[in-house]
């Protein structure tokens, strides 16, 4: 097991490099710069300015001090927010993420998972074809609409949840809820695949045959292996819900992490893209291993390879 962890922690690293390197030579290629503005700057004064930033060294020699000050943790200043490093503004944000995300990813297995499960035991019923269709329609249907409906409905109309703002635990429904469906939509459709597959191998009918409980089958031999799919899509489905949804923070304003993309997308902020783009990749990296392990604890015939 541990050499298995020790090979893909050394595949992520390489992984992590290559997708430092990739974006860094994009954002690098991409014309204009941070301290393009309508307004005109003496060219001193941009001089010092793009000095002080690195912004006169050639690509080459500012990749490797970047890629150097990112292996010692530092990400560099902002370029457009004065006095505020990358890493000032990672740890401000990143909590509110965090926080939206695990209570979106919780809603999103406590809804999913049942409802899979349920889809599975009772299909070609109306337990399968009702969440199933919600769950298809969850998968259809947009966080940029999804939301303004939700907004509209629970907010607006009932007057019963805030629709904008992170001010406390009743601002965080909506967000989470609206977050939480479309990945829940995802479980169910996966979780039911597994569970269906699991309950058309042979020796299930054989132990119905012998007479085995119907509920031994499903909770104590099939959900392990029904739950693989579901659990394979949660290293991806995790990192991305806990880098926070760009659509959902801008329509509940919520100060996470994915508004601080937009911005620096926007205002060509280099250092605040590559520190982000950092963080959504390493999540990705570490919540697969994590996936990658639970996997083999579900299914023993699995082996760390």
């Amino acid at each position: 097991m541990l050499k298995f962890i020790g090979l893909r922690l050394l595949q992520g690293i390489f992984v992590l490099l290559a997708i430092y390197a990739v974006t860094f030579f994009l954002v690098a290629a991409t014309p204009g710069s941070p301290f393009s503005s309508e307004r005109a700057i003496r060219p001193e004064i941009l001089a010092q300015i793009e000095a002080f930033y690195g912004y006169d060294k050639p690509v080459l020699e500012r990749f490797w001090t970047s890629l150097t000050n990112v292996l010692h943790g530092e990400f560099g200043p902002s370029a457009v927010y004065a006095n505020r490093t990358v890493t000032d503004i990672i740890s401000e944000s990143f909590p509110v993420s965090l926080l939206l995300g695990s209570m979106s990813l919780v809603m999103a297995l406590v809804l999913g998972i049942p409802a899979g499960i349920l889809a599975a035991v009772k299909r070609n019923t109306w337990l399968d074809y009702v969440p199933m269709s919600a769950a298809m329609a969850g998968i259809c249907l947009p966080t940029f609409v999804m939301g303004p409906l939700l907004a509209l409905v629970f907010g607006i109309l009932l007057r019963w949840l805030p629709v904008a703002g992170w001010f406390g635990p009743e601002f965080w429904v909506l967000p989470s809820l609206t977050l939480g469906l479309v990945y829940a939509a995802y479980f169910a459709r996966l979780t039911r695949g597994g569970m269906l597959e699991m309950l058309n191998q042979d020796w299930v009918r054989t132990a119905r045959a012998k007479g085995v409980p119907e509920t031994t089958i499903i909770w104590k031999h099939c959900l392990k292996g029904g739950l693989i799919p579901a659990i394979t899509f949660l290293g991806p489905a995790l990192a991305g819900i806990i880098s926070g949804s760009f659509v959902v923070e801008t329509i509940f304003q919520v100060p996470g992490l994915g508004q601080w993309f937009v911005r620096g997308a926007l205002n060509r902020d280099d250092f605040l893209i590559l520190g982000l783009t950092t963080l959504f990749a390493s999540l990705i990296v570490v919540m697969n291993l994590l996936v990658d392990i639970a996997q083999v604890a579900l299914n023993p015939r699995l082996k760390y390879e």
